[in-house]
C-alpha cells in the first residue's frame, strides 16, 4: 500500500456515520461470486445479531441520505439476512418511514437509518432493531421467525440508541438520546433516558432508570446540582451535555454491567469521546476514555476483549487527521491512560506507510474473527491512497493476542486486492464503515465494509469471509442499493453497518 500524496486534504469528514467524501466512484461490472454452501451450523450467533433465530447473523445497512417517497434525505435501512452461504440479497427487508406498519412518515432531512442498535429487548430470543430517526424519534422493529416485523414508535429520542445490560440483571436495556442541533459555541443539553428491559411491543419498559448517578449532577460538564428531580432541567439527571452522534457498548471493567462509549458534540465545532459506566438503579458514572479532549471530527470507536483477559478494551480511531489509533485496555477499574497503546501505519507489522490524511481508524469494529478467544480489530483507512489513486480507501485487520495488539499478522485489503469486486477509484473511500458479524454461521465473524462515495454517492457494501486463519477474499461479495431493490441515487448506502 505504497502512497504518493501531494497537496493538502480537504475536510470532508465533518459528520459521523455519513463519514465520506462526496467524490464519485464506481465498481464498474461487479463480480458477485456465489459462495459455496456449508453444512448447517449449530446456532452460535448472538441473539442481538439474529432477527429470525436461524443461527446466522443478519446485516443492517444504513442509507440515511436516500430519497424516500419524494422526500430528500429521508433515509432507510436495508436488512439482509444471513444464510449458510452468507448474505443473500434476495433475502432482505427495506424499512423506511414509508414502510407499511412503521409509524410516522418519511420527511425531508430525517436521515432515518443514520444510527441504529441491535438487541433482544422483549426477551423472546429474537434480536430486535432500534432505528434512529432524528427529531422524529426512533422506531423499534421486532424480531420473529419470519424476521423483523411491525414497528413501535419511540417519541423524542431519535439518535444513537444503544442496547445493553446496563444494570447487570441479565435483561437487555435501551439507552435513548435525543437529536439536537450540532453547532454553536456551547453544546445544549440533550435529553436522554434508559429503559430497563424487558420492553413490551407496545413500547413500555419495565421501568425507567436514571441517566446519571446523582453524585454527578454537579461538576460533570454542565450538570445542575439544583435539579433534584430532573423536571424541566436543561442538564439534570434526565439530560446529557452535548448531542450524541454515535456509540458502542461493552463491559470495560468486568462488573457485569454494560458501559457505553459515545461521541458527542462539545461545542465550538469540536467533538469528544466519553465513557458512561453502567451503574444500575443509580445511573451511569463517568470513566476515562481516549479522545475525551476535543477534536474537529468524530472518530471511529469499537469495544471488545483484544487481549482475552475478561475486560473489554476500547479502540479509538484517528482524530483531527492524526492517523493514529489508541487501544485502551480494560481492567477492574476501567481503561486508563497508563494502559493505552498507540498504533499507526508505521507500527511493526501494520501494512502501509504513515501519512497525514489516511484516516487510519475512520471506522473501527472489534470482535473475534479467528475463534482464538482474542478480539480482532478492523480499521477503516478511508483516506488511503492506493498507488497513485488518492483516497481509494482500505481496511486493515489487526489480530488480537494475549499480549494485546502487536501488529503481527495484520492484513490490509482494498478494491484492488485480488478477489475483491470492483476497482479502486479516486475518492471511493473504501472503509468508511465496518462491521464484524458471522453471516454464514460457521463460528467465525465475517467483515462487512461500506463506502458512501461509491458510484457518485450511491454507496456500496462488501462482505469478506472470516475463518480460523483470519480474513479471506475468497467468495468476496459486493452489493448496492439497487441489488436489494432500494432507492440508490445519492443514498449513502453503507453509511452505517451493524
Amino acid at each position: 500500500m505504497s502512497r504518493a500524496r501531494g497537496g493538502t486534504r480537504s475536510a470532508r469528514l465533518g459528520a459521523p456515520l455519513a463519514a465520506a467524501a462526496l467524490l464519485a466512484g464506481g465498481l464498474g461490472a461487479w463480480s458477485l461470486t456465489t459462495a459455496t454452501a456449508q453444512a448447517a451450523p449449530t446456532p452460535s450467533v448472538g441473539v442481538q445479531d439474529d432477527f429470525n433465530r436461524d443461527g446466522y447473523a443478519d446485516l443492517v445497512v444504513g442509507a440515511p441520505n436516500a430519497t424516500v417517497s419524494g422526500a430528500a434525505r429521508a433515509g432507510y435501512v436495508a436488512v439482509t439476512y444471513g444464510s449458510s452461504s452468507g448474505i443473500d440479497t434476495a433475502k432482505k427487508k427495506i424499512v423506511s418511514r414509508s414502510t407499511s406498519g412503521v409509524p410516522g412518515a418519511a420527511t425531508a432531512d430525517q436521515r432515518f437509518g443514520a444510527t441504529f442498535a441491535k438487541g433482544d429487548l422483549d426477551g423472546d430470543g429474537y434480536g430486535d432493531l432500534v432505528v434512529g430517526g432524528g427529531t422524529a424519534g426512533s422506531v423499534i422493529l421486532w424480531g420473529s421467525a419470519s424476521g423483523l416485523t411491525g414497528g413501535t414508535a419511540v417519541a423524542g429520542y431519535g439518535t444513537a440508541p444503544q442496547i445493553g445490560d446496563f444494570d447487570g440483571d441479565g435483561k437487555a436495556d435501551l439507552a435513548l438520546f435525543s437529536a439536537q442541533r450540532v453547532g454553536g459555541d456551547d453544546p445544549v443539553g440533550a435529553p436522554a433516558t434508559v429503559w430497563k428491559g424487558p420492553v413490551t411491543r407496545a413500547g413500555a419498559p419495565k421501568t425507567v432508570l436514571p441517566v446519571l448517578d446523582k453524585s454527578l449532577w454537579w461538576g460533570w460538564e454542565e450538570e445542575d446540582a439544583s435539579c433534584d428531580t430532573g423536571g424541566g432541567c436543561e442538564n439534570g439527571p434526565a439530560s446529557i451535555t452535548g448531542p450524541v452522534v454515535s456509540g458502542q457498548v461493552g463491559d470495560v471493567n468486568g462488573d457485569g454491567r454494560d458501559d457505553i462509549v459515545q461521541w458527542h458534540y462539545t461545542g465550538d465545532g469540536t467533538w469528544g469521546n466519553r465513557l458512561l459506566l453502567g451503574g444500575g438503579a443509580t445511573g451511569f458514572t463517568r470513566g476515562w476514555i481516549p479522545g475525551d479532549s476535543t477534536s474537529s471530527t468524530p472518530a471511529g470507536t469499537g469495544i471488545g476483549d483484544v487481549n482475552g483477559d475478561g475486560y473489554d478494551d476500547v479502540v479509538v480511531g484517528a482524530e483531527d487527521w492524526s492517523d493514529k489509533v489508541r487501544i485502551a485496555y480494560g481492567s477492574a477499574s476501567g481503561p486508563s491512560e497508563a494502559k493505552t497503546v498507540v498504533l499507526d501505519q508505521d507500527s511493526p507489522g501494520i501494512p502501509g506507510a504513515q501519512e497525514e490524511g489516511d484516516l487510519f481508524g475512520s471506522s473501527v469494529s472489534v470482535a473475534d474473527m479467528t475463534g482464538d478467544g482474542y478480539a480482532d480489530i478492523a480499521l477503516g483507512v478511508a483516506g488511503e491512497d492506493i498507488g497513485t489513486v488518492q483516497d481509494a480507501g482500505a481496511v486493515v485487520l489487526v489480530p488480537g493476542s494475549a499480549a494485546g495488539v502487536t501488529g503481527a499478522g495484520a492484513k490490509a485489503v482494498n478494491q484492488d486486492t485480488a478477489g475483491i469486486p470492483g476497482v479502486g477509484e479516486a475518492g471511493d473511500m473504501f472503509g468508511v464503515s465496518t462491521a464484524l458479524l458471522d453471516v454464514n454461521g460457521n463460528g467465525h465473524r465475517d467483515l462487512a465494509v461500506g463506502t458512501t462515495a461509491e458510484n457518485s454517492d450511491n454507496g456500496a457494501v462488501w462482505v469478506l469471509r472470516g475463518g480460523s486463519a483470519g480474513l479471506s477474499t475468497k467468495n468476496a461479495f459486493a452489493f448496492g442499493a439497487a441489488d436489494v431493490g432500494a432507492p440508490a441515487t445519492d443514498a449513502w448506502f453503507g453509511a452505517a453497518l451493524r
